[in-house]
């Protein structure tokens, strides 16, 4: 079973991202789930890239990352939700031995980062007019799973932002079961190569 590290968006570690990383546990899955902004949960999406941009910034965000990761083993699969998904490419990029990653609802754009490691695996999800996936997003999935030799892009229907957490008003359970079951298959791919 996959040892993964699941870091939160900018609502912060909400009861919805416990709510999925506790479906992947239930599939028999070691699911650590960090929480960068030291407790603080924000109800507006906004005060949350504050607290993010301006409170803690990005040095500090970086710093959290790694310190949520000090004295897990490698081999680690990296998932995260929106910003999560920014840490997760920081984590994959400069600390040796991920096994894969999965970056839910945001991808970064590899340039950005100076690249993506050949062989490690990549899942994308995003809807196709969410302002913060969309084309863009789409486009970087693609360079990222380029770069890796390996991946899938998953792009879903709808608008609204931050779909998998149950916690939030744009939640849906059918989008939600079918991320889930595709995160799964990608875990369970991993464990058999």
């Amino acid at each position: 079973m996959a040892k993964v590290v699941l870091l939160h968006h900018v609502h912060g570690l909400t009861d919805g991202v416990i709510a999925f990383a506790d479906r992947l546990r239930r599939a028999g899955h070691t699911v650590h789930t960090p929480d960068l902004f030291d407790g603080h949960t924000f109800a507006e999406l906004a005060a949350g890239m504050a607290y993010e941009e301006e409170t803690v910034g990005w040095e500090g965000m970086q710093a959290r990352a790694h310190a949520a990761v000090e004295g897990l083993p490698a081999g680690l699969v990296y998932a995260g939700f929106s910003m999560g998904a920014v840490y997760d490419t920081v984590l994959v990029l400069e600390r040796p031995g991920a096994l894969g990653a999965v970056l839910m609802e945001s991808c970064p754009d590899p340039a950005d980062f100076g690249g993506w490691p050949a062989g490690v695996p990549v899942q994308v999800h995003g809807r196709d007019a969410d302002p913060y996936f969309g084309a863009e997003g789409r486009a970087n999935a693609e360079a990222v799973i380029a770069l890796a030799g390996a991946g899938e892009l998953f792009v879903y229907p709808g608008e609204q932002h931050l779909f998998a957490d149950a916690s939030l008003p744009g939640y849906d359970p059918d989008q939600t079961a079918l991320l889930v079951d595709r995160v799964l298959g990608f875990l369970g791919g991993l464990d058999r190569g």
